[in-house]
């Protein structure tokens, strides 16, 4: 029995164009975005994969990546549940800020602790620890037995939830996920064991 997995990144908003921290607020993608996930959408379909369920966040960008995905594979209207869980790290008063204004205003060192730290929040906002901490049990709840039911599974999400579901599947530590760079628009194809291991990972970054 199969036991696909595939995350994949919202692709370009808005916000990532104007270098801004975005979180849960809800731009849309940007022509570039809508290319990615076109190709995304491609990549997946000259592998031949098919899915039988899909999950997303409530935030705009990842859904519409969705839909341009499935909708090249051929599978438009497929199963899809969407949660929260699976939104953005919230950046807090951080915002809607320009990260290089961020810079001026607090120090480059203090924001690249919020950034780049696993369990330093920045003010208001959450650290990769506490997005961590409602990705996972969402995860191990509602898609992990999907998955392990031969449910062949596709995630639509965000650059630190998803960097939290790696964390998890490839058993990285704190330090190993957070030098993990995620592009935009890009599939990662897991199959995994009957117990949730990683079988064989393909990343299809070029």
């Amino acid at each position: 029995m199969e036991r696909l997995l595939v995350l994949v990144r919202h692709g370009q908003s808005e916000w990532n164009l104007k270098n801004l921290f975005t979180g849960w607020k809800d731009p849309g993608l940007t022509e570039q975005g809508v290319s990615e996930a076109h190709k995304a959408g491609q990549q997946l379909r000259d592998l031949k994969l098919e899915f039988d369920i899909a999950f997303t966040s409530v935030l705009s960008r990842a859904q519409r990546t969705l839909d341009i995905i499935l909708g090249e594979l051929g599978q438009s209207g497929l199963e899809t549940l969407k949660d929260q869980a699976l939104n953005e790290r919230d950046y807090g008063d951080l915002t809607g800020m320009n990260k290089d204004q961020a810079r001026q205003e607090f120090g480059e060192e203090q924001v690249h602790i919020w950034r780049r730290s696993y369990d330093v929040p920045p003010p208001g906002g959450e650290s990769l620890k506490m997005t961590a901490e409602r990705v996972l049990p969402y995860y191990k709840a509602e898609i992990l037995p999907r998955v392990l039911a031969g449910k062949r599974t596709l995630v639509s999400a965000h650059g630190n939830s998803l960097r939290s579901l790696i964390m998890e599947l490839e058993g990285l530590s704190s330090e190993e996920i957070l030098k993990r760079e995620l592009g935009t628009g890009t599939p990662i194809v897991y199959r995994l064991d009957e117990n949730g291991g990683v079988m064989s990972v393909q990343d299809l970054a070029d």
